[in-house]
Order: C-alpha cells, then structure tokens, then sequence
C-alpha cells in the first residue's frame, strides 16, 4: 500500500465550495471574493490573440509582465517574481522557508491558506488574537517563538476587510527578529493604492516581502496570476521550489494588458467602494453587525454561529451563496462578496428580509 507522508495524510482536503442553485433558480455567487465586472477590455483581447502560441513554453522570466509592473509602480523588475496566483508563491515561500523544526505565525483570522501553506511544508502553526477582526501587532511580536520563521500579515486582511496602517507595519518589522521573514499579502492592495501607503521599500531590508494578485482588482481570478517583490537573496531560494512554467503564455500576455490600462482597474475599485459602502449602510441600518472594509466584500457578524448558519441556509434556497467563515476562527460570521449591482442589491434584500423574520 502506497502512503503519503504523515503530515499530509492528516490534513483534510480542500473543501470545494458548494455551490449548486436549487432547481430552478439562478445562481448569486458572492462567495469567492470575484470582481463585479469582466476584466479589461484589452487583456481579454490579448488574451485571445496569445491563443495560438499554445504549442510554446510560457516565457519561465515573465519577462514583459515584470518590466510592465517595475514601470507602474516604480520597482525594480529583477525583484519581481511571479506565481500561479499569489497561492502558488504563498505555498513557495512555506516550503523553502519553514518546515518541522520551524514555525509559522499569523494572527488569528488571517487568510487560512497560510495554515495549509504551514501543513503542507509541516511547520508548526501559531496565532496570536486580533482586536476587532483587526491585526494586533503587539499581539503578534508576543507570539513570536524561538522557533518562527515566517510571519504572514494579509493587509488588508480576508476574511475581515480590514487594514493595518504602514507605520504600524513598520512598527512590526523593527520588533521582529532580523532572521523572521515578514510576509505582506497586499492580494487587495490595489483597493487602498489611493491613500499612499504602499511598502515596497520595505523589502529593501531583506527580510520582508509584499505580495500582489491579478485576481481581485484587475478581475482575472480566472488567470491565475500572482506575484511579489522580493529581495534578491530569497528570490535566488525561491526560484528552486517553483515550477518553471508556472504562469501561462495567456495569463502573461492578458496580465501585461490589465497593467496598461491601469483606468479600468481603478474604476473598478472606486465602483467595488461605491457599491460595497452603499450595501454596509442598508445592513447596518437593517441591524447587521458589518465590520467597516476596504476591500471588495464585507464580513458581517452574528450574535450566535446558530444565527450566521440560519441566514446562511435561508439565503441558500434562494439561490444566494455567500461564504461561512468557520476555518477562520469566525463561526458566527459571513463574507459577502461586493458581485455585480443586481446581484449585491438582490442579496442583501434577502438578508434584510431575514433580519425581520420574512419568509424570503
């Protein structure tokens, strides 16, 4: 009989999202954080036209795609590296960093594949508490152990929305050890570009790295593409664990369109505020305990885990899919996705009509 490893046959698997409409209805799928729109006009179109290299290697130095991003933010592109979303350079980064006689640390609502990137590399996993689905940097420089090797900060955080200022980032860099790799997942970066509070320069320490995603602001969940700045002597390590062609010839042509026509990405993230401040206000008004976001969904808390499943159940029937957040240490809470207008509009209909006993 053939076994995998003994860290891996007890983890359980991924669980797929359930996402099958009663019969009959529609699907509203606000569960997977996916943008409100198509993506650019032109990465489709590049897209399209790449489909007939199919018989050539992706280019393994993402060569046009990291000049486009050094360019638009003003980085060096030889320290950009890219993944098959920012997932793949998460899970990376876990197996060339950590492993058994090392630990990982993120606080305790964090994105939970970082504790799957831990388990698969078989590194401890610590959290420290948060203070309002907010990252407590104190908290997190006292859950530092002997042991850690990588501390993951999503900024701003999934599943809560919210954000840590970049003095307050700081703060944490300087009160980590020097041999501590700070990990800033910035997957919904792009939402707080406009407050000027962008930590590239921090990876000049050598010891921090920032991480971006195609999937949320630019709409290319689809694409899988992801990537990240990274001082040269972590890339150089990096580059051993990852697959060489790990971002599609199509992927990198659409993606190298998306950065150009930086307008749409960012008219999309000023209709993804518009809409998602718009939906807060009508579930606060309705009774709703929202946790404030700047991202493209919005977390919102129940008295009781039985109430979050309730809704959750009633929503389903009809054909609305929103996310449990369970695996992030908030059973009594739902993600809402900020989808498109008439679906956003349609469920949070729903959920006021259930905060007042409606039959939906």
């Amino acid at each position: 009989m053939i076994n995998a490893l003994p860290h891996i046959i007890q983890m359980s698997p991924y669980a797929l999202a359930d996402m099958t409409a009663p019969a009959g209805m529609d699907l509203i799928s606000l569960s997977q954080n996916e943008s409100l729109r198509p993506p650019s006009p032109h990465a489709i179109k590049a897209a399209a036209e790449g489909l007939a290299d199919g018989a050539v290697y992706p280019d393994p130095d993402w060569t046009r795609l990291r000049v486009a991003l050094g360019e638009i933010h003003g980085i060096g592109s030889g320290e950009i590296l890219c993944g098959n979303g920012s997932l793949d350079l998460i899970g990376c980064l876990a197996r060339a960093f950590s492993g058994p006689e090392k630990s990982i640390l993120a606080s305790r609502h964090a994105y939970p594949f970082f504790a799957t990137a831990a388990l698969i590399a078989n590194a401890r996993f610590d959290t420290s508490p948060e203070k309002n689905c907010t990252v407590c940097v104190d908290g997190l420089l006292h859950a530092v152990q002997p042991d850690t090797a990588i501390v993951f900060l999503a900024n701003p955080g999934n599943p809560t929305g919210t954000r840590l200022s970049k003095a307050e980032i700081e703060r944490l860099r300087a009160g980590l050890r020097a041999d501590i790799l700070l990990v800033i997942d910035e997957a919904y970066g792009e939402f707080t570009d406009h407050l000027g509070e962008r930590c590239w320069e921090m990876v000049g320490m050598q010891n921090c790295i920032v991480l971006r995603t195609f999937s949320k602001a630019y709409a290319m969940a689809g694409y899988r593409v992801g990537w990240g700045l990274f001082p040269e002597r972590v890339a150089n390590e990096m580059r051993k664990v990852m697959n060489p062609n790990n971002v599609t010839h199509v992927a990198q042509l659409a993606a190298v369109a998306a950065v150009s026509d930086q307008t749409y990405m960012k008219e999309t993230c000023q209709m993804t505020a518009a809409l998602r401040e718009q939906t807060s206000q009508t579930l606060t008004q309705a009774g709703f305990d929202v946790i404030p976001s700047v991202t493209n969904f919005l977390l919102i808390r129940f008295e009781m885990p039985e109430n979050a499943r309730d809704a959750d159940t009633a929503l389903r029937a009809k054909g609305v899919f929103l996310r449990r957040q369970q695996g992030a240490g908030l059973p009594n809470a739902l993600r809402m996705t900020i989808g498109p207008e008439p679906d956003t509009i349609k469920a949070t209909e729903y959920l006021c009509r259930w905060m007042k006993g409606a039959i939906l």
